[in-house]
């Protein structure tokens, strides 16, 4: 058998297409597609970032805390201003849709920022004032990630009926995709926008926040020198708090774009692979660089849609996953590589 016979047999048999036509013929499309995934990712990786920068701490609950936001925003949607679940879109209007999404939105904000603080508190806090080794701080992050995961998958049933539990929740669908314009022939609904727009208004009040505000500054100096910041009167448990609170804040406003896009994955699980990537994105940019998890996270959702358009939509988590691994080969502090404390304006 010839060499490339073999090739061809063992691609068959791993059912990778090699679709060039494909990714060339669609690559606008791919393009304005994974901007919006990534735009998801990019939000939830500044969260493993910035935790990171300050502490030195992989918060693998930050998924979770993703996930909780996702069914905070569901909640609102319900309980609050009434939308009946169904597999029908509703039509409000553009204005109401809006102040409906917005109230959403800001409702898993508080949710998932309080979850955040409130995980902050009860796990990792006592771990410091025990001056505990990092290991057991990882340990715990991945602790108290099944901790949450099991909490709506059992506990939540029984105090709400009708949420939590194995199934995903019935959709609450407000924003039904529509084509609004196009570019390069690839069509840009207005789900898309949304979620770019918003995406990018979170980046930037973000970066400002950290680089050209007070509290931004005390973040960047515990990042570097804890010791010295205390010492000059930085409170370094109100950063820690304060850190948690941001990254908690923009996982909420995340889980209700991404619910926009996947109205069908508000379920138990639902933040666990996202969750992944959106670590994979900050480690991609520089893992502690709050620049680099935005740009990250973009990279990744684009070549990500490149990889299953090439491959197949099978392959689509495994091309994200040795995007990240080939990266790390070539440039092992990520793609910016600066660290949050020695970041500038």
């Amino acid at each position: 058998m010839s060499h490339e016979c073999a090739v061809q047999y063992a691609c068959q048999a791993a059912n990778i297409n090699f679709n060039v036509d494909g990714l060339i013929n669609g690559f606008w499309q791919l393009t304005i597609d994974g901007l919006s995934w990534g735009a998801i990712y990019a939000l939830v990786a500044v969260g493993y970032t910035l935790v990171f920068g300050v502490l030195r701490l992989i918060n693998f609950a930050h998924s979770e805390i993703f996930m909780v936001g996702m069914f905070a925003a569901y909640f609102c949607l319900d309980f609050i201003l009434g939308f009946t679940p169904s597999g029908n879109a509703y039509n409000k209007g553009v204005a109401l849709t809006i102040l409906y999404l917005a109230i959403a939105m800001l409702f898993a904000m508080l949710v998932s920022g309080g979850a955040a603080v409130g995980l902050e508190a009860v796990a990792y806090r006592p771990l410091r004032k025990r001056n505990a080794r990092p290991l057991t701080f990882l340990i715990t992050a991945i602790g108290m990630s099944f901790v949450l995961q099991e909490f709506v998958h059992f506990i939540l049933p029984q105090i709400i009926d009708g949420y939590g539990g194995s199934n995903a929740q019935q959709p609450i669908v407000l924003v039904q995709p529509k084509t609004q314009f196009t570019i390069f022939g690839a069509a840009v609904s207005n789900v898309t926008i949304v979620i770019i727009v918003a995406a990018l208004i979170f980046a930037l009040a973000t970066d400002i926040a950290i680089n050209r505000t007070k509290f931004g500054r005390g973040i960047r100096a515990v990042a570097q020198d804890p010791t010295t910041a205390t010492l000059m009167g930085v409170s370094r448990e109100r950063i820690i708090m304060t850190t948690f609170l941001i990254g908690g804040l923009l996982a909420g406003a995340a889980a209700l774009l991404y619910t926009l896009k996947v109205p069908q994955g508000i379920i138990y699980s639902g933040g666990f692979l996202l969750g992944i990537k959106a670590f994979s994105a900050a480690v991609l940019g520089g893992i502690g660089n709050l620049r680099g998890a935005l740009l990250g996270g973009l990279i990744l959702g684009v070549m990500e849609n490149y990889g299953q358009a090439l491959f197949g939509t099978q392959w689509r988590d495994v091309v994200a996953f040795v995007l990240l691994v080939l990266v790390l080969l070539i440039r092992p502090t990520g793609i910016l590589g600066e660290s949050l404390g020695k970041a500038r304006a």
